[in-house]
């Protein structure tokens, strides 16, 4: 007797097809890419079952590439063609590199980009190179990896990026993937991604309460880059409330501080390593010494001292010694997590876990101070190594339509305010810092002169209340507005952040609907700390800055009352005022002119502008009285008290 399957109405018997998707944690000394088996979400492995691809890229004469264990082998031999670190490079300019304090050991090339931008290229035997080229080298060796072990094609990627990446870092990252042609689903905050790994984690295991709401601290400290983020976990949200960190800060620096410490001491014991006449020591020695620094610093995870070799010099290290010398970088770090605690509105007994994330977080030093600070055992449960990689393929799974009822919403912040330049050089803010992910805001404005037909629309990042002391992302002309008097005109300016933290701003003026935008898209990004240094001016400047603003704003007004006082004049003058009056006026315009270009205090400024507007009083009223006269010219009172009634 045969069976026959029998199907509910709307059901199919055809298996359900799953999308390959994968994350990837491009990191500064090794990337990893993850997917989930089985319902579980794992790292993939090489051939030699190795999950750590190195981050280092080796360029040959004949044009081939080697990227991972291989490069990493001979960067010692062929330092001049092996880029390593790359990370650290994307979104920079020439000028950004030189504060990296010379730790990227690389011949750069000082070249001009299409918009006028320097965008810093390598040169290797094989040619110049930019660290988006590097980068997307890297990730094509993750994607063959991962199609190589998944057995088909991948339909999209979660890559993940340091939560304090700027616009232009992001949009680097973006275009090396697209580089490796991969597609992206999403850039993922490191923090935010390790949040997601731990967060299912936890509700998974705590049955007995699934919806107790969890705020996480994740500290982040990779090779490159350091990262605080305070996030909120509630019902399968994931919050950012604040985030911290610096770019140009991570693992490289603690090597970088030791081997300054061990080339310094062989200099000191007779050694024959010599500086250079510029007071540096040559690439390979540089190089050498940050390879044992780094085996070093390992080693100082599990013993308390370590011999240590460099050329012909031998000595030893301690642990101690190693928590001094890195003591600086590791205080960095705990100030960007106060910052972001008080940014975030929250004590540090409020936070129910600290989460470790990043290979760097394996020294003791860093788990012990974090411990302190916030006054807690952090967690270690999953490999810091993985973690990040671990989240990003739990997103990317429920991205490419895997998980259809999973119910998985992650909210990241922008760092930095972004605003527009308004008349005086003053910074109107639209989306202030820390404001959640994607988000569109819009404000209207309108023109400063009378027949003003265009518009520079200047849009600006950061945390001042002055043109000048914030950064310039990019401009754009709206151009076709009708004229009109002053003021008349309504200009509708529309900011569009997605949930990469890429930035698209639109124009509109609403009464014809001509428009104009831009994709901000800066070549390079912010340097090393200036992140942190805008917003810590911005609140220690705060008072300054808030006094500028108003003598900048009065300044505005006496220019306003200026234009009108100047068009009413050449309009009616001569009919309507004799040379005395004309005279009077001319002196209080004299006068508001002068202080308002000379003083710098804002109530000066108001105190002439009402001076210039009580002696105008009997010429406004005249004109009022005139335009009185000529609208009622024909009529009588009558007429306008019937249509009244």
């Amino acid at each position: 007797m045969a069976l026959i399957q029998i199907l509910e109405p709307g059901m199919t018997n055809e298996p359900q097809v799953l999308s390959l998707a994968a994350g990837i944690d491009l990191g500064t000394t090794n990337s990893l890419v993850a997917t989930l088996r089985s319902g579980t979400a794992e790292t993939i492995s090489d051939e030699q079952g190795e999950s750590l691809l190195p981050s280092v890229v080796r360029y040959l004469e004949d044009g081939k590439i080697v990227v991972g264990q291989q490069a990493h082998a001979v960067e010692l031999e062929d330092s001049r063609n092996t880029i390593s670190s790359a990370k650290r490079l994307l979104g920079r300019g020439v000028a950004d590199i030189k504060t990296l304090g010379g730790k990227l050991p690389y011949n750069f090339v000082d070249t001009q980009s299409v918009d006028g931008n320097n965008v810093p290229q390598i040169k290797t035997i094989a040619g110049n190179v930019t660290a988006i080229e590097v980068s997307a080298e890297i990730l094509k060796t993750l994607k063959l990896r991962a199609e190589d072990s998944l057995g088909g094609e991948l339909k999209g990627v979660v890559i993940t990026v340091p939560a304090y990446f700027d616009d232009a870092q992001r949009q680097a990252t973006k275009d090396a993937a697209r580089l490796a042609n991969l597609n992206v689903f999403r850039l993922l905050n490191e923090p935010t991604a390790a949040a997601v790994a731990y967060g299912l984690d936890q509700q998974a295991s705590q049955a007995d309460e699934p919806y107790r709401e969890r705020i996480i601290a994740v500290y982040d400290l990779g090779g490159g880059t350091f990262d605080i983020s305070i996030l909120r976990l509630n019902k399968g949200v994931f919050e950012v409330l604040a985030t911290g960190g610096d770019s140009a800060l991570g693992g490289d620096d603690f090597d970088h501080a030791i081997a300054e410490w061990m080339l310094q001491q062989a200099v000191k014991d007779g050694s024959s390593i010599t500086k250079s006449e510029d007071d540096t020591f040559d690439y390979q020695m540089t190089r050498q010494a940050m390879r044992e620094a780094r085996r070093v610093k390992e080693a100082l995870t599990e013993s308390d001292n370590i011999d240590v070799t460099l050329a012909d010099w031998k000595g030893l290290i301690n642990r101690s010694d190693f928590n001094q010398l890195v003591a600086p970088l590791v205080k960095k770090t705990l100030l960007a997590c106060r910052r972001a605690l008080r940014d975030a509105d929250l004590n540090k007994d409020q936070v129910d876990d600290v989460v470790m994330v990043g290979g760097s977080t394996r020294m003791p030093v860093i788990r012990e101070k974090v411990g302190h600070f916030f006054e807690k055992e952090p967690l270690v449960n999953i490999d810091p190594d993985k973690v990040v990689a671990i989240g990003a393929a739990l997103q990317a799974d429920v991205l490419a339509g895997n998980k259809p009822d999973e119910k998985m919403l992650l909210l990241d912040v922008i760092p930095l305010s972004l605003g527009l330049e308004t008349y005086g050089g003053l910074v109107e803010k639209v989306i202030s810092r820390n404001t959640t992910i994607p988000i569109t805001r819009a404000q209207e404005f309108t023109t400063f002169k009378d027949n003003q037909t265009a518009m520079t629309v200047h849009i600006l990042q950061g945390e001042r209340e002055t043109v000048e002391e914030n950064r310039s992302l990019a401009k754009f002309a709206l151009k076709g507005i009708p004229p009109m008097v002053a003021g008349s005109a309504r200009i509708k300016v529309t900011f569009q952040v997605d949930a990469d933290g890429l930035l698209n701003v639109d124009a509109e003026e609403e009464t014809t609907g001509v428009k104009a935008g831009v994709e901000v898209k800066p070549s390079y990004g912010l340097t090393d700390n200036q992140i942190e240094t805008m917003i810590r001016d911005s609140m220690e400047n705060a008072k300054a800055d808030m006094e500028a603003r108003k003598l900048r704003e009065q300044r505005v007004e006496a220019d306003r009352t200026l234009e009108a006082l100047d068009s009413a004049m050449a309009t009616d003058a001569e009919a309507m005022l004799n040379a005395k009056e004309i005279q009077t006026l001319l002196v209080a315009r004299e006068n508001l002119q002068t202080v308002k270009d000379s003083s710098e205090l804002a109530e000066d400024v108001k105190y002439a502008i009402k001076n210039m507007e009580k002696v105008a009083e009997f010429y406004v009223a005249r004109r009022m009285d005139n335009n009185v006269k000529t609208a009622m010219a024909g009529h009588n009172v009558s007429e306008f008290s019937d249509a009244d009634k």
